[in-house]
């Protein structure tokens, strides 16, 4: 048995234990139902089962089943092998799985949510397959991935597996689960029948079986082959096996591929899996027996995914890579990455996130090209060659990483707020960063204060004293008669934009053409449209940016890159745009809603936004999604309005938009006189301490969650502000400080200051100081009107501790 086994079982358990349900116990139970939606314009949720409750489930009576759908099929991808980024990576080869927990199996959103704390992977071009991981004895143990990381990941050309998990009995595992996983009704396996129809419905591929039970037999091993090869006699659904169970029945690690478990791989000549994980105690003499009864079996080596356990200690784990990947020779198997989110999770802020997702897969660096294969943990750059989903026209980015503080459509600032929802990913630089120059190098980043769509865009800045081309994506275009190169740019003044974006073709895809972008007209966005009809008849294999001249602090945003054909589409309307359900927030005040509408024909629609018409004419967005339906978490009624209109539009793939649909929201109830306006409200902040201490927490309603469930920063500036949606009339603000949480009293807020404004261009005013609080919960009466409010912490605690921690900060009002 592995050693490490329980950090691949305690993973399952810690995330499960997130949720309200009771972790599971080392005593069997009978296994309680999943939760059931009852509200009418509840939250949906990601769908997880037991063996029983999946032979139940029907997408056409459940009601959160078609809110987890992906609309987005698998891409196909490319991989030159001359423009891979680092000369030692080799495409075609060793290939990357990627176990991701990205959050607990119950009570996780279908299609995002209001905070913009999240794990936004942008690192695809390295991934093959993409494991949702998740499942435990006390919740379900059979987990969908939701649709949100589906869109992403195929959008990516990466396969999405959702898993099967069985946990051992000392983990609350009961071997009846898996007898009635394996359960037959004549030549049928109904389970097996359930897996495909849930894998069909909802747009993935495959499963990941983890059994690790124990007390079972040869027969029962027997019937999860049967399972497994019956499913794959009728469908194109995928199966990983973990190395775990053996064919006696028993649960004994091999850590490489043996004849006592090579039949949940090949069984003879049946392919039983498309793939098996390793367990994590491999080694140099084990993979190569396993690569050689791989080829014995007619397999590919490239078929076992040797794991490498980061969850507890991301990319300073030690990992033996000469073995994996030998210089100068074939790489030896595959690698399997268990819980790569450890960069998020250990992350102190946004920043610090991206700083440590780009050491794990690109190196200390932050330049797939500089590999240092030398270190503990080069990064998976040095060893994996990138691929492309790019392979088709129309190409569109916007450098939208899927999360943000606000979201803009087409350059104008339609919400405020933090969001997440990687549906709205677009595909990330397939080079991050290689900038090639003679002189001093132009820094790119992800700028989250500036958008032309979506929360994000590419900044270039720097000291410009030499020609820098900044190599973005692997492609592989063709280029006809009509087609034209897009850039949407912004520049701190009018003028020169120094830039021009560059092509390479496949006949030379080491040798960029350019064209020149020229001057912006002022400091807007600004769209270019570049011709590229005299390179008709080439294929597009790289595109890039260059930027040449002299300035000394080089500023330039880019919005939007796209290739294209013809026009921008404009989309045919979506219709039938309905509210099928809806359910009170705060009655009168606000409610969630579950929307749906009928798809715009055409079948060229990227994804529908939906947004709320206000008084003075303008709109504010509300969400969107690749599907016809949305969940809105919270709409707010503005004063005694009776109806509230909706409208739902298409954009296309090439950014076009269509007419809306509308709908109407009715109002009922007489709002209250005075209510928590900043309850669930878009928050942002200063910073945050942990990963899962975000702004959002301080408005979520709750002081019971934990020592978590609570907004901690370390920041020298300490600020949390809340956007209430638009101008109201406040009369008090509520703090709760760290004693309200169940925390010590040292460590209540000391001094802070509460401010407000109306608008994003308008003053901060003060309606409150305090010095020397001791108190847990604080109450401020006040009498003013604003949208914004904002706490600002000076000392944080009562000691010299310097982390300010705010359980709730509420305004109430109407």
């Amino acid at each position: 048995m592995s050693r490490r086994l329980p950090l691949l079982l305690s993973a399952a358990l810690a995330t499960a234990a997130l949720t309200a349900t009771p972790s599971a116990s080392a005593e069997p139970r009978p296994a309680p139902a999943p939760a059931v939606t009852t509200g009418a314009g509840s939250q949906p949720y990601a769908s997880y089962w037991y063996p029983s409750t999946l032979l139940g489930w029907d997408p056409a009576t459940d009601p959160d089943a078609r809110f987890n759908r992906s609309r987005v099929p698998l891409q196909p991808r490319t991989s030159d092998p001359a423009l891979a980024a680092n000369r030692n990576a080799r495409a075609g080869e060793g290939r990357v799985a990627s176990l991701v927990s990205f959050a607990p199996t119950s009570n996780n959103p279908s299609q995002g949510s209001a905070d913009p704390n999240y794990y936004a992977f942008g690192y695809w071009q390295y991934v093959d397959k993409l494991v949702f991981w998740g499942g435990s004895a006390g919740e379900g143990l059979i987990l969908a991935p939701n649709p949100t990381v589906i869109d992403a990941a195929h959008r990516n050309g990466v396969k999405v597996y959702g898993t099967v998990f069985f946990p051992p009995a000392a983990y609350g595992g009961q071997i009846q689960w898996v007898r009635d996983f394996v359960q037959k009704s004549g030549t049928r396996y109904p389970v097996a029948d359930k897996l495909v129809q849930a894998a069909q419905y909802y747009g993935f591929d495959g499963w990941f079986i983890n059994q690790e039970t124990g007390g079972g037999d040869s027969g029962l091993a027997t019937e999860l082959r049967n399972l497994m090869q019956y499913t794959k006699a009728q469908s194109g659904t995928e199966f990983m096996w973990y190395d775990a169970m053996t064919t006696s029945g028993a649960v004994d690690w091999q850590n490489a591929l043996t004849t006592a478990n090579s039949p949940f791989l090949q069984d003879g000549s049946k392919r039983t899996a498309d793939s098996m994980f390793l367990n994590f105690g491999w080694t140099a003499d084990g993979l190569d027996s396993s690569r050689a009864l791989a080829r014995q079996l007619g397999r590919n080596e490239y078929e076992l995914y040797s794991g490498i356990d980061t969850e507890a200690n991301g990319y300073n784990t030690s990992v033996d890579w000469s073995t994996l990947f030998p210089a100068g020779q074939p790489h030896t198997t595959s690698v399997g990455l268990y819980r790569p989110e450890w960069t998020w999770k250990s992350a102190t802020d946004r920043a610090d996130f991206y700083a440590k997702d780009a050491r794990y897969w690109v190196g200390g660096s932050n330049d797939p090209s500089n590999v240092d294969l030398s270190s503990n943990w080069p990064g998976l750059a040095g060893y994996i060659a990138e691929s492309s989903p790019i392979t088709a026209k129309p190409f569109v980015t916007n450098f939208n990483t899927g999360q943000g503080d606000f979201y803009d459509a087409a350059g104008v600032r339609v919400a405020t707020g933090g969001w997440n929802n990687l549906s709205l990913q677009d595909v990330p630089p397939t080079y991050r960063w290689v900038v090639d120059s003679s002189g001093s190098k132009l820094t790119p980043t992800v700028d989250f204060t500036d958008a032309y769509q979506g929360g994000s865009s590419l900044r270039l800045t720097g000291t410009l004293d030499a020609t820098n081309t900044v190599r973005l994506y692997q492609t592989s275009l063709p280029v006809a008669a009509n087609t034209k190169l897009d850039l949407v740019v912004r520049t701190p003044a009018a003028g020169p934009t120094r830039l021009k974006a560059a092509v390479s073709f496949t006949d030379s895809p080491g040798r960029f053409t350019t064209v020149d972008v020229g001057s912006n007209s002022g400091t807007g966005w600004e769209r270019h449209t570049l011709d590229l009809s005299p390179y008709a008849g080439r294929t597009i294999s790289q595109l890039a940016l260059q930027v040449a001249g002299s300035d000394p602090a080089y500023d330039l945003k880019v919005g939007q890159v796209a290739v294209y054909d013809g026009a921008v589409q404009t989309p045919a309307a979506p219709s039938g745009f309905t509210v099928l359900g809806a359910s009170d927030v705060t009655p009168g005040t606000s409610q969630s809603l579950r929307l749906s509408w009928t798809a715009a024909p055409g079948g060229n629609v990227h994804h529908y936004e939906v947004y709320r018409r206000n008084a003075d004419g303008s709109r504010t967005f509300l969400g969107a999604t690749p599907n016809d339906a949305y969940f809105v978490g919270r709409l707010d009624r503005a004063g005694t309005e009776p109806t509230t209109t909706l409208d739902v539009e298409a954009v296309s793939t090439t950014y076009g938009r269509s007419d809306a649909a509308s709908t109407t929201v009715s109002w009922t109830a007489t709002p209250p006189t005075s209510t928590n306006l900043a309850l669930n409200r878009p928050a942002t902040a200063s910073g945050q301490c942990n990963a899962n201490e975000g702004p959002a927490k301080a408005v979520n309603g709750s002081v019971n969650g934990g020592t978590g469930d609570k907004w901690c920063t370390l920041t020298s500036a300490k600020w949390l502000q809340v956007d209430l949606g638009s101008v109201k009339k406040l009369n008090r603000f509520v703090v709760k400080h760290a004693q309200a949480g169940g925390e010590s009293a040292s460590y209540n807020t000391r001094d802070f200051s509460i401010q407000v404004r109306s608008a994003t261009t308008d003053p901060w005013t003060t309606v409150t100081t305090v010095t020397g609080n001791t108190a847990g919960t604080t109450t401020h009466q006040v009498d003013t009107t604003a949208r914004y409010v904002r706490l600002v912490v000076t000392k944080p605690t009562q000691t010299t501790d310097p982390a300010a921690r705010v359980y709730e900060f509420e305004a109430w009002g109407a």
